[in-house]
């Protein structure tokens, strides 16, 4: 389920406070030194650091 308009444009990253893209059920941080991807579940964002894995 994607995300609404434009609330891409307003979220970052918690952690190093990168923006965000959209990939199936995650947004993953775009900084290259972070790289969090955050779960959606049921459409909404869980930007929490502690509920982030880190990519292989």
């Amino acid at each position: 389920m994607p995300l609404e308009a434009g609330l891409l444009d307003i979220l970052a990253c918690p952690a190093c406070h990168a923006p965000l893209e959209e990939k199936d059920t995650e947004l993953l941080c775009t900084a290259q030194n972070c790289g969090l991807a955050y779960p959606v579940r049921d459409g909404i964002p869980v930007l929490l650091v502690d509920e982030a894995r880190r990519p292989a």
